[in-house]
């Protein structure tokens, strides 16, 4: 593993323990060099993914690009970091277990969408309207409708 402090290939681990769940491995480094510490994650990996986008141009999936997304919409929102990280893994790990290398970008934004759900009301609104491309409030009303519709019927509700 290269330091990333003055880029020398000798680097030493000098601890390991689970992290996540248990599904990753958190390595203490440190710098032969330079004496730099680091950290380090090593997660299984059980396929290449490629993410189709709108545009219909291909990218490699990015695990970080997706936790930066997730984390985004939770901004300043008291969720545990750790049922970020389950709801993250899972959602990589659908990705990989449903036997295509190729996934479309909306998969991955309905998989977010159901996450964050279940995680905060307020994310998955902030994510859904990015998601959804809300251009107006009547979408964030009809959002919200949805959400509360849930837990309350909307009958009798005509005419308000």
């Amino acid at each position: 593993m290269r330091c990333p402090y003055c880029n020398c290939d000798d680097t030493q681990v000098k601890d390991s323990r689970p992290a996540e769940d248990n599904t990753a491995i958190r390595r203490r480094r440190i710098c032969g060099d330079c004496g730099g510490r680091f950290t380090t994650f090593e997660r299984v990996q059980l396929r290449e993914l490629t993410v189709i986008k709108k545009s219909g141009r291909r990218v490699p999936f990015d695990r970080d690009k997706l936790a930066r997304s997730v984390q985004t919409a939770l901004r300043k929102r008291p969720v545990d970091p750790d049922r970020v990280e389950r709801m993250i893994t899972g959602i990589v790990r659908q990705l990989e277990s449903a036997g295509e290398i190729d996934v479309a970008s909306e998969s991955i934004g309905h998989l977010v969408v159901e996450g964050l759900r279940g995680l905060d009301d307020v994310a998955y609104v902030r994510f859904a309207s990015v998601y959804r491309n809300f251009r107006e409030a009547k979408d964030f009303e009809e959002l919200l409708d949805e959400l509360t519709g849930e837990e309350e019927p909307d009958e009798g509700k005509e005419g308000e």
